[in-house]
């Protein structure tokens, strides 16, 4: 690892408020290698945290917790902290961190008296809450706890006070109250009630007339009239000062009568746009992020029907201390030795801030001299560096506005390049789109990086690559041909080293057939097609929406491969259908609108009239009227019906204080009705509009109504989807889905996070917390359950009581392994494991399941270890058994078992040791025949790849093929296993001979494999060394290997030619079993590969490759079957009718031999038949094997064509190739194979299948796809 110096990576705040009643966390984490160790300082002086028994520093971290809730009191450890944190490369400081508490005084008792108040006069009722730490959040309610009202005339000033602009006598209350909310604590306090009684100047008693002149009483003006005055701020013309990047706040009430209204300008200047806003009925103006342009005088301007008034406030903003630690090449500095390198801090304010430098901590001019170090203000210039020069360097910038830290280290290494990047890294981009290959890389001094194309290809230049600094090559428009290998050389004095990661450039997806405009009638049905063309090696995934969104949850929408068709369409499905196509590089995609018609407007569309048959007009002119608290009524006049009747009015609001733009479905009605009462929500902005409906479809929607704004009110409901779940041992993460905005009720929308443990004597633990879902609980224990319940609040109160759920703190790692793990071999390839269950107090979290990890040792047959690849099965739930499938035969195996659960796997059992048995063997690795003469042919073969076992021989079948591809008889050898070549005599002569080919092993035989060859007519046809040329052709030519990889409806046929250059050749194919023809197709060229197509999906084709020009030569027929035309389906073998019926044919024939001997045994005849049979035995003939589960000699085309003498071949010529040895059918249930019983395995094996002379019929039953090995079971 590469040393590097501690950097800060998270601290707590600078002024840290603490609620005095909770543990105080002090946060410093740092990284750095080594892991630097840390330490404290309290008001200028060591904090010995090891002497204080409430403090303690969590492990591998810096972080204080001091224990309020056990005894300690806040208030004792108010005072500056600051964390060091420190290694043998130097020392990173934090902030100076102010602790302290958070007070929320009582209101001091006073008496107050009754507020008389003339009608039409203002009013100012003061709050003055108590000073607390934070400020208080103030807000005015009754005594039921209802927010008082507040508009133009009755509004809340910024310093708390409650100012009437005039009173009305509706205004005569006794409990005016002035609330204080302090968050830290969570606590309110309230002021006394405040009295306000309105009198009219008929309710004048005698005292209170007796203290009015005569001109308040008789004056010319009637007190309904009054100009406006301003209240706050008072005098002409008021300064303020405000600080870069803050929010400037600026206010202005005023009293009069009529209600004064409130407009701002700035004088010599505008508003900026973006950044103002108007509050509390445009009496506050707020300008956020502001800068030294926004300074100059402002002047808000009271005016009513009776004259105006205007305060100037002329505002200076100044700017605060703002820094940034500008380092020469990086954040932080990486020199080698003997470089330099320049540390920069610069730091702008109004006043400019004063720049000290400190070294690991240290003031610099006290701190240790390193020779290569020169400080000149706000630099310090390096020379000639040394790796003890090696440190963490802090710029400290203030001002009067306070200061600001920067830590930024110089770190002196002297390091050969490396490569960050992983090794052969796939990058996979769309052609037309840019590359971009990294190459991360480290190195001191820096590495140079160059790039190849290709392992020794030229170094790449040019405009067509842009080489970035951190060592990443971008090709801004790749081609096809920009695939393959990029080598990346970094180098410095120290070293090189180089890395190579691959590019594949992907044709684009598109779609070569969009979906169109469709009219279609009500209840009909309607196909959207998406026909795409895409890369072959990507996975396309289609994808419908409907305006936008996910299709309806309808059995009606039926999606295709490439189509979409709804059936029995409604009015509902109206719309506009989107066909995205999505592949893991790139994503196309087509719209079409879908119109529903009724009846008679389909026969108008499609006739085309003259008349205009299309969808409304919009309606207009709409009307808000009989606005209550949660109730208004709309009304609106239609638009033009175009000649189809409207059928429906659809009603959608907007919220233009949470969702402006954003229109919501309200309801709908009648096409005959014109107005509708709507039932609303406290605290929206509502805007509504209007969309008519007929058969041709919907209108544009109206223009939005005007807008209402409802009264505030307490929350109906509670945040929904609360859960509980840790993401640490120690704490639980507590989510919700946060309330849309019109589901808030009102302003100050919070929510309360209540918490106790489940079956503890606890009391709840509440928190209330705003603008977010999440709330995480620290210091819990592991793995516990938790009661959660969330409430909604906002300023006018709380939501009803919300229902508890039960959560989990965070999940451990399992503590102990599984127990008495064993293990029972069931065959060569199959093996059963047994363990016991840990106890569940030891998982420490949710039991998932139990994972078994196995790999191979080594082969027992060859006694040679390998590179060690690990499997993994993974079994669900209190498993204490499972299958472990898919083993190698003859081979030695380790496992071991680990409990899983949410957080991972438990340690492992100790490792189990069992061997498999002997398997038969894999197919010999290759056959070739050389060598032809008039009588003879010379064999090789290579020995099986995977032999599973001991070989015990080599069996060698063949049998001559003639003019009409008829087989002869079949002639076995058995050649010792430790052969290679064999030379086969007395043949004939220009015969052509198919040789079949397999291992044994003491289990049995393996797969065999085919090959063709022909004997020479005479001596002349043997092929001699062309003068003067290079190579020598072969002694007849041939074509072998024949391979096939078959899809639904085409086949790729490859093979490889021995012989003549300038050969043509032909594919000859049938389907197996078949009597007809076989079908021809001409190869262009002389390629080796050929595409067949229009092939029937699930059956199963012979095939042989020819040369145009050789008469008679061909090679060895090979047999494949192409994929099913769907998912495959599991078919139980005894319910298929032609099983029943051949079982039928077997059993009738049973009757009939057995009847025929009853017969003769009747007649008494007798002859000495064992004699007679040994006289006239075929030698061809051999006794069934008991193990062989077949009926011998018989198959399905002796119905068809008798046996020539001597044949075993069925009529078709196909061989058939032995069942894969790792196939598990014979362990399962039914034909499928599985071992579901238990759950612990799903999913079949089984090898390819290949027909074989001399064997018996096959189950013809597909074969099912392994499951993967890595799933959960």
């Amino acid at each position: 690892e590469v040393s590097q110096p501690p950097t800060i990576t998270q601290q707590s705040p600078k002024d840290y408020i603490v609620d005095p009643r909770e543990n105080i966390v002090i946060q410093c984490e740092a990284k750095g290698k080594p892991p630097p160790s840390f330490s404290w300082t309290r008001n200028g002086t060591h904090f010995d945290i090891d002497k204080d028994p409430q403090v303690i520093m969590k492990p591998n971290s810096g972080t204080l917790v001091i224990n309020i809730m056990n005894g300690g009191k806040a208030e004792a450890y108010e005072g500056v902290y600051q964390c060091t944190a420190r290694n043998e490369r130097g020392a990173a400081i934090s902030n100076n961190i102010v602790i302290r508490p958070s007070r929320s005084p009582l209101w001091t008792k006073e008496r107050l008296e009754p507020n008389q108040v003339r009608e039409g006069d203002s009013l100012v009722l003061h709050c003055r809450p108590p000073v607390g730490l934070p400020p208080p959040i103030i807000f005015w309610m009754d005594n039921a706890f209802q927010k008082l009202p507040q508009n133009e005339r009755v509004s809340q000033g910024l310093n708390g006070d409650l100012y009437f602009s005039n009173v009305q006598p509706e205004d005569t209350r006794e409990d005016y109250i002035c609330y204080a909310r302090f968050n830290h604590t969570q606590t309110i306090q309230q002021k006394q009630p405040i009295s306000v009684k309105v009198f009219s100047m008929d309710s004048l008693n005698d005292t209170i007339a007796a203290n009015l002149s005569d001109t308040d009483i008789y004056g010319e003006k009637p007190v309904t009239e009054r100009q406006p005055v301003l209240l706050t701020p008072t005098g002409s013309t008021s300064t303020k000062v405000e600080l870069r990047g803050n929010v400037l706040l600026l206010e202005c009430i005023a009293a009069g009568l009529p209600t004064p209204v409130i407009r701002w300008i700035k004088e010599g200047g505008e508003l900026p746009a973006n950044r103002t806003s108007f509050e509390n009925f445009k009496k506050t103006l707020k300008i956020i992020d502001i800068s030294e342009a926004d300074s100059g005088n402002y002047k808000c301007i009271a005016r009513n029907t009776l004259g105006s008034a205007h305060h100037v406030i002329s505002v200076t903003v100044k700017g605060n201390t703002k820094i940034s630690l500008d380092v020469v090449l990086s954040v932080n500095l990486v020199l080698s030795p003997g470089e330099d390198g320049t540390l920069i801090c610069r730091a702008n304010g109004n006043p400019k801030p004063s720049i000290s430098w400190l070294a690991n901590g240290v003031p610099i001019a006290i701190a240790p001299e390193d020779p290569s170090r020169k400080v000149d203000g706000d630099t310090i210039i390096f020379s000639h560096v040394q790796e003890r020069s090696s440190a963490v360097y802090q710029c400290n910038a203030s001002n009067e506005y306070g200061y600001l830290l920067a830590n930024a280290f110089i770190n002196v290494l002297a390091e050969p390049p490396r490569i960050l990047t992983p090794a052969n890294k796939l990058y996979q981009v769309i052609a037309d789109s840019p590359a971009l290959l990294d190459c991360a890389y480290f190195g001191s001094p820096k590495p140079e990086i160059e790039w190849f194309k290709g392992v020794k290809g030229s170094i790449l230049r040019g405009n067509e690559y842009v080489f970035h600094d951190n060592g990443t090559l971008e090709i801004p428009v790749a081609q096809k041909d920009s695939s393959g290998t990029y080598t990346c050389v970094a180098r410095n004095e120290l070293g090189k080293i180089q890395n190579e990661v691959q590019l594949e450039v992907k044709d684009p997806t598109m779609i070569i057939k969009q979906p169109e405009y469709k009219v279609i009638q009500r209840y009909g049905q309607v196909s959207f097609e998406c026909i795409i063309k895409h890369d072959s090696t990507l996975l396309p995934v289609i994808i419908w929406l409907k305006d936008s969104d996910e299709l309806p949850d309808d059995e009606r929408f039926l999606v295709g491969k490439d189509n979409l068709i709804i059936m029995n369409v409604t009015d509902k499905d109206d719309g506009t259908y989107t066909c995205i196509v999505n592949t893991t590089l790139d994503s196309v995609s087509a719209s079409a609108v879908l119109t529903v018609v009724g009846k008679n407007a389909l026969k108008l569309y499609d006739s085309r009239t003259v008349f205009n048959y299309s969808r409304p007009n919009p309606p207009f002119d709409l009307e808000l009227t009989g606005q209550l608290e949660r109730s208004v009524e709309l009304s609106w006049i239609p638009g033009d019906e175009n000649n189809s009747p409207i059928t429906n009015f659809v009603i959608e609001f907007e919220d233009g204080l949470h969702e402006p733009g954003v229109w919501h479905y309200q309801t709908e009605v009648p096409g005959t009705q014109t107005t509708v009462q709507l039932k609303l929500s406290p605290y929206v902005n509502y805007s509504f509009r209007v969309i008519a409906v007929n058969e041709i479809g919907r209108s544009q929607p109206s223009e939005p109504s005007e807008q209402y704004l409802t009264k505030s009110a307490s929350p109906d409901e509670n945040p929904a989807n609360v859960q509980g779940i840790g993401s640490e041992p120690d704490n639980l993460v507590i989510t919700w889905e946060s309330l849309k905005g019109f589901q808030s009720n009102g302003p100050g929308l919070q929510y309360k996070v209540s918490w106790r443990q489940k079956d503890v004597d606890d009391e709840w633990t509440s928190v209330i917390v705003a603008n977010v879902s999440k709330y995480i609980v620290s210091g819990t224990p592991t793995f516990v359950p938790y009661q959660i319940k969330v409430q909604a609040l906002n300023d006018l109160g709380y939501a009803p009581e919300p229902s508890e759920v039960i959560g989990h703190s965070g999940e451990d790692l399992p503590m102990v392994a599984p127990g008495n793990v064993q293990v029972h071999v069931i065959n060569s390839t199959l093996a059963k494991v047994h363990w016991d269950p840990v106890p569940l107090k030891t998982v420490r979290g949710h039991l998932q399941g139990y994972k078994v990890y196995y790999w191979k040792v080594q082969s027992l047959s060859r006694r040679s270890r390998r590179h060690v690849e690990k499997k993994i099965l993974t079994f669900r739930g209190n498993k204490t058994f499972g299958m472990l499938p898919g083993l190698e035969p003859y081979s030695s195996y380790k496992l071991n078992v680990r409990v899983v659960n949410g957080k991972g796997e438990g340690p492992a059992s100790p490792d189990k040791v069992f061997k498999t048995p002997e398997g038969v063997p894999s197919s010999p690795s290759f056959l070739k025949i050389t060598n032809p003469t008039l009588d003879s042919l010379t064999l090789e073969w290579g020995s099986p790849t995977h032999p599973n076992g001991v070989l015990t021989s080599y069996i060698l079948k063949f049998q001559p093929i003639n003019n009409t591809h008829e087989l002869g008889p079949l002639v076995e050898i058995r050649i010792p296993a430790n052969e290679s070549s064999l030379i086969l005599k007395n043949l004939n002569y220009s015969t052509r001979y198919k040789f079949y080919f397999n291992a044994q092993t003491s289990v049995g035989s393996g797969n065999q494999i085919t090959e063709e060859a022909v004997t020479i007519m005479d001596e002349a046809g043997i092929l001699r060394p062309a003068v003067g040329a290079g190579k020598v052709q072969p002694l007849y030519p041939r074509i072998r290997n024949v391979t096939t990889a078959a899809a639904e409806t085409y086949a790729n046929i490859s093979w490889e030619y021995e012989g003549p250059d300038h050969t043509n050749f032909y594919v000859e194919y049938g389907v197996a079993g078949s009597k007809e023809d076989w079908k021809k197709e001409i190869v262009n060229g002389s390629r080796s590969f050929f595409v067949l197509k229009g092939l029937t999906p699930g059956t199963a084709y012979k095939v042989r490759v020819g040369a145009e020009g050789l008469s008679g030569f061909r090679s060895s027929e090979d047999v494949f079957e192409t994929g099913p035309a769907m998912a495959s389906r599991q078919v139980d073998i005894a319910t298929q009718g032609w099983f029943i019926g051949l079982m039928c044919a077997v059993a009738l024939l049973i009757l009939i031999l057995l009847i025929v001997c009853f017969i003769r045994r009747n007649k008494g005849g007798k002859y000495p038949v064992k004699e007679k049979e040994d006289a006239h035995a075929d030698p061809e003939i051999q006794p069934m094997k008991e193990d062989d589960g077949t009926f011998g000699e018989y198959s399905d085309a002796e119905d068809h064509k008798p046996l020539k003498k001597g044949s075993r071949t069925p009529s078709d010529r196909t061989v058939k190739k032995e069942d894969s040895d790792d196939s598990l059918v014979d362990y399962g249930e039914g034909v499928n194979g599985q071992f579901n019983e238990d759950g612990s395995f799903i999913g079949q094996y089984s090898g390819k299948k290949e027909k074989e002379p001399a064997e018996g019929n096959e189950s013809s039953e597909a074969p099912s796809p392994v499951n993967a090995m890595n799933s959960f079971v």
